[in-house]
């Protein structure tokens, strides 16, 4: 067995940023992150039988509204022999003579206490990104109004408030976790090198972090959407009012804005479990 310490757990909500991330913390020479798996974005969560995938819970913009996705010390499903089945699942996929091993998968946002329970030691990196650009993103995989798999349509106001749920479980776990650090997408755009110095120190690593794979105005078009929303269609007018009168306050506690997608508040108007 693997000693804890040298996971590295990458999670955060479907297009907030997690798999740039995942592949530049994967080109530092210490950390070797799961490759050629021939699974999804080589997401560990599709390599393993352990805990249920995120299509059990509702798959992607539902998964955090289901008590049974929120993974923690007490599940059952934690024991030492559950620990090596994944590692023995993750392990071909990773180069071992690296000191840090990472996996990437959006759930771990809301598992992160289970994966802790299993690996004493590791750490958990969430990226957090603006809940409209989020959700918005994600329109090619919203079906309409039902996909083959039988997923019904979710609203624009409905991945907001999943949004939500999965920040406050965020919340709710953040005193429990002993190596947690938590990055808004628009704080690494904005200055790359200091936030990726940050997860440099949470991992111990001896040299910086490449700053030069994380792209900027990425959030443009989805800025520009909501905007047209404002005086688009009766529907789009509906569902951006929405959002607003169900989720501002909730948006505004991480310093987002719903007037102004590009308007981020100071990081210490994050809350303080996660600054």
């Amino acid at each position: 067995m693997l000693e804890g310490s040298r996971f590295v757990f990458v999670g955060g909500l479907h297009r907030s940023g997690t798999t740039p991330l995942a592949r530049l913390l994967a080109r530092h020479p210490e950390i070797a992150g799961i490759s050629d798996s021939g699974v999804s974005e080589d997401e560990g969560v599709h390599l393993q039988d352990v805990y249920p995938p995120i299509r059990a819970h509702g798959g992607m913009g539902r998964f955090a509204n289901d008590p049974r996705a929120h993974l923690t010390e007490s599940s059952p499903l934690v024991s030492p022999e559950n620990a090596q089945r994944l590692v023995d699942a993750w392990s071909p996929h990773w180069d071992l003579s690296r000191r840090l091993l990472l996996e990437k998968s959006p759930g771990n946002l809301v598992m992160g206490r289970f994966l802790q329970a299993l690996f004493p030691g590791s750490a958990l990196v969430v990226v957090v990104r603006h809940p409209v650009v989020a959700s918005l993103a994600l329109a090619k995989w919203n079906p309409w109004p039902v996909s083959r798999s039988g997923r019904r349509h979710s609203t624009l106001p409905d991945l907001v408030g999943h949004w939500v749920r999965a920040h406050e479980l965020l919340l709710e776990d953040a005193p429990h976790h002993e190596r947690l650090l938590v990055l808004r997408y628009e704080d690494l755009v904005a200055d790359a090198e200091a936030r990726l110095a940050d997860v440099a120190r949470l991992l111990g690593l001896d040299t910086p972090l490449p700053a030069d794979g994380i792209r900027a105005g990425a959030s443009d078009r989805y800025a520009q959407t909501w905007d047209g929303m404002r005086t688009g269609s009766p529907l789009a007018r509906l569902r951006r009012r929405q959002v607003e009168e169900r989720w501002g306050d909730a948006v505004a506690a991480w310093g987002y804005s719903l007037d102004d997608l590009g308007a981020v508040g100071p990081r210490e108007s994050l809350p303080a479990v996660v600054r």
